[in-house]
């Protein structure tokens, strides 16, 4: 759904900025959320998520298990696909075009007083994962004529980003809960109840999974399939939102 009104300063800002050419590598993408960051006001529930995915980001971009990857290529490419879903869902949501409904929860809610910031940046997460992940993993594998499979090296650095996903969600959701001077700002007590309620890692696995089936399916049914991937993805971003 389109925002309701005219853009205000910094929604013009935005979509300005995510209105050049798209990142093409990890520093780029990185320097692109930075610049999201300075834009939005600490009121913009969009901030929270883009913070937290950039200090994920950030890490897993300088935290390669045993201190490389096994394909660093395809990894990278994933990355840089999967981000720019996000950029494109902003862009078009600020330009008036239509936006999945899983992306739908978070903006429509970006300016509502009272919700957290982890439940803001919890919903941008299932919206990228539940709805972009797939996507991704289709594109990137079709470009670079990678066929997935338990036992590839794709496959292997994928686990291992869950790995570190896994170590990396609490603490980091527990930053976002503290203002600038690292004094508590929130209720740190949700977030072990909102990770038990939407696990990061289960997500990425059914993602994988979503992109196998979605390869094996004529356009038609690929089409059905993401539309009800999205309306499901729509309901849990809202359940998030509404955690109290």
């Amino acid at each position: 759904m389109p925002p309701a009104t005219t853009p205000d300063i910094s929604d013009q800002a935005l979509l300005n900025l995510l209105t050049t050419p798209p990142p093409s590598t990890i520093p780029e993408v990185i320097a692109l959320m930075e610049a999201i960051d300075a834009i939005l006001p600490p009121t913009d529930g969009l901030r929270w998520f883009n913070q937290l995915y950039l200090m994920v980001t950030r890490q897993v971009d300088l935290h390669p298990p045993g201190g490389q990857w096994q394909s660093p290529i395809w990894l990278t490419r994933l990355d840089v696909v999967f981000a720019n879903l996000y950029f494109s869902a902003v862009a078009n949501f600020l330009g008036g075009e239509t936006i999945p409904s899983a992306w739908s929860a978070l903006f429509e809610s970006r300016d509502q007083p009272g919700i957290d910031r982890i439940l803001f940046a919890l919903a941008g997460m299932n919206a990228h994962i539940n709805h972009d992940l797939a996507l991704a993993l289709v594109s990137t594998d079709a470009e670079l004529t990678v066929t997935p499979a338990p036992a590839s090296p794709e496959y292997a650095d994928y686990q291992s980003v869950n790995t570190l996903l896994r170590t990396l969600m609490p603490a980091t959701l527990n930053m976002l809960a503290t203002d600038t001077l690292g004094v508590l700002a929130e209720d740190t007590g949700k977030i072990g109840r909102v990770l038990a309620f939407w696990d990061i890692c289960q997500a990425r696995n059914l993602a994988w999974d979503f992109a196998n089936q979605l390869r094996n399916l004529p356009t038609p049914l690929q089409s059905t399939a993401l539309a009800a991937q999205d309306s499901l993805t729509g309901v849990v971003g809202r359940a998030i939102l509404a955690i109290q």
